[in-house]
C-alpha cells in the first residue's frame, strides 16, 4: 500500500522539465512550514514577526465547514482583525467561481477559482493579484495533497490546519485516506509535527 501511495506522491510532486524526483525531495514537498490548530489562531502580529503581509488561504474545512457555506462569527471577527491590520486575506480554491464568490463576495473577500491544487498554478495568480513578493504572503489550508505541495510548489511558505469539521465532501474523502498514510510515515521520520501549535514559531 504505501509503495502505492508513493507512486501517487511522485506523481503529484513532479514537475515538468526537472531531473527526476527522488523519494527525500519529494517528501520536501509534503512538509509544510507551520501546523496549527485552526486558521483563527494567526494573529496580525504573529504574521507581522514573520514578515508576512498577505494571508492566501483555502476555503473549504479551513475558512468554513464544507457544509456550513456562511462561516461563523469566529470567521467574522478573524476577518476584522486582519482588515484593521491591512492584511488581506485571499481565497485560492479549486471550487468554482460562482460557489466560492457566494461566499467571498458578501464579506467583500478577493479569490482565485478553479486554483489547480496541487498544482502551483493558482497559487501563484493570488501572489501576483496581492502585489507583494512570495516571501511576503502564506498559503493556509488543510489538506498535505493540495493546499501544501501547491505552496511548495509555488515557493511560499504554508500553514497546515487541523480540518474545521471531521467530515469531508465525497471528493476529499479519498485524498484524506492517503493523507492518513503519509502523515503516520512523515511522523515516524520526524518530519513532521505530532501535534498541532496555537501560532508561529521563528521558521
Amino acid at each position: 500500500m504505501f509503495d502505492f501511495v508513493l507512486r501517487i506522491m511522485l506523481f503529484l510532486t513532479y514537475n515538468k522539465g526537472q531531473k527526476k524526483m527522488g523519494v527525500s525531495r519529494m517528501f520536501t514537498r509534503l512538509k509544510p512550514t507551520w501546523m496549527l490548530e485552526s486558521i483563527f489562531d494567526l494573529t496580525p502580529q504573529d504574521l507581522e514577526a514573520q514578515g508576512i503581509k498577505a494571508i492566501l488561504t483555502d476555503l473549504d474545512n479551513t475558512l468554513i465547514a464544507w457544509n456550513q457555506p456562511n462561516g461563523s462569527q469566529r470567521l467574522k471577527t478573524w476577518l476584522k482583525q486582519m482588515k484593521t491590520a491591512s492584511i488581506p486575506v485571499i481565497i485560492v480554491s479549486n471550487n468554482s467561481r460562482v460557489r466560492i464568490a457566494a461566499f467571498a463576495a458578501p464579506l467583500n473577500l478577493t479569490f482565485v477559482a478553479r486554483a489547480m491544487k496541487p498544482l502551483g498554478v493558482g497559487v501563484e495568480r493570488a501572489v501576483k493579484v496581492s502585489g507583494l513578493k512570495k516571501q511576503e504572503v502564506v498559503l493556509i489550508g488543510d489538506q498535505l495533497l493540495t493546499d501544501v505541495i501547491a505552496a511548495n510548489r509555488a515557493g511560499i511558505r504554508s500553514v497546515l490546519v487541523r480540518p474545521l469539521v471531521e467530515t469531508d465532501a465525497w471528493n476529499t474523502k479519498i485524498n484524506r485516506f492517503f493523507e492518513r498514510i503519509l502523515k503516520h510515515y512523515l511522523q515516524k521520520k520526524n518530519l513532521m509535527a505530532r501535534k498541532w501549535g496555537k501560532k508561529l514559531d521563528g521558521r
